[in-house]
């Protein structure tokens, strides 16, 4: 995640977020480092936001274009529950924030998100700043991703327990740390179940 808006492409792709679905949770991770070009702007960046008790999202990209998606997203989902007194889905999160993505096109956000959460059962969904949207299993976001992706392609089975499934995203965005220096400082963890949300925040100390 970057600050830097004169280099937008450099700013679209520094940092690492894993996301992936298990039987019974959603699993999303992110690391906690901002940087503005070389600069290591900050060490505690919150890159998993939860939109509601049930849904959260990660972003990859520009700080205030992040927030601001992020915090519109909260509110539309407050608004529909309610005016509808039932629950917003997380496909329709995820289509809302498309189509804002979509008609920004030209003058896009420059964000990558991954919104996961749980409804009838887990949901994961990955956006570009184009506004593209796919429904995944796994997915992952940010400049150390492909090397996270490794990781999650070689160790990743749907019927994990949650405890195994929270180290397998730690150790996926810890593994981008040691390969991307845009990625660093720690990991948050989240599992999003049908009842709650575990939240974890290992240090890098952990990691290492």
């Amino acid at each position: 995640m970057h600050f830097d808006r004169e280099a937008p492409l450099k700013a679209f792709h520094g940092t690492t977020t894993v996301g992936f679905i298990i039987n019974n949770a959603v699993i999303l991770a992110a690391d906690k480092r901002a940087t503005a070009g070389t600069l290591i702007a900050s060490r505690s960046v919150k890159k998993i936001v939860r939109i509601t008790d049930y849904a959260a999202v990660t972003i990859a990209g520009l700080v205030a274009d992040a927030q601001m998606l992020a915090d519109s997203i909260r509110e539309e989902a407050r608004y529909y529950e309610i005016s509808n007194n039932k629950r917003m889905t997380v496909k329709s999160m995820a289509t809302l924030l498309a189509n804002v993505l979509f008609s920004t096109k030209y003058y896009p956000y420059l964000v990558q998100l991954i919104v996961g959460g749980y409804d009838s059962r887990p949901r994961l969904y990955s956006l570009d700043y184009f506004g593209s949207i796919t429904e995944e299993k796994m997915t992952s976001t940010g400049s150390g991703s492909p090397v996270a992706l490794g990781v999650l392609e070689r160790e990743y089975v749907q019927d994990m327990e949650i405890e195994k499934a929270i180290d397998l995203a730690a150790k996926a965005v810890k593994v981008a740390i040691l390969r991307d220096s845009a990625t660093g400082d720690g990991v948050d963890v989240i599992a999003i179940t049908q009842n709650n949300i575990i939240e974890r925040f290992i240090p890098l100390r952990q990691l290492l």
